[in-house]
């Protein structure tokens, strides 16, 4: 069993910049790969960004250039930096650990870009 903990959401005006962190919990971290996705009021989860096991990263076409994912293996955590945010990125935000047919997500974060 593995618990995701997400953490950094808040409000922040367009054009800042938040870093959401996910700390996990539980098992060994280094084999899963890891995500952020995301869900608007009203619309369905999506994709944010994923990274490997190995550090390989993928971005929705949305965030590319502006968002980064990254993990460091030693504290168990995964981040997702995000800049240049814009009103549209407003939702909450979930971790995500996939490993095999297991599937875990935390519990989210909420972000709300607004001025």
């Amino acid at each position: 069993q593995v618990q995701l903990v997400e953490s950094g959401g808040g409000l922040v005006q367009p054009g800042g910049s938040l870093r959401l962190s996910c700390a996990a919990s539980g098992s060994i971290f280094r084999p899963f790969d890891m995500g952020w996705y995301r869900q608007a009021p009203g619309k369905q989860r999506e994709l944010v960004a994923t990274i490997t096991n190995g550090g390989s990263t993928n971005y929705a076409d949305s965030v590319k250039g502006r968002f980064t994912i990254s993990r460091d293996n030693a504290k168990n955590t995964v981040y997702l930096e995000m800049n240049s945010l814009k009103p549209e990125d407003t939702a909450v935000y979930y971790c995500n650990g996939r490993l095999s047919i297991l599937n875990y997500w935390g519990q989210g974060t909420q972000v709300t870009v607004s001025s």
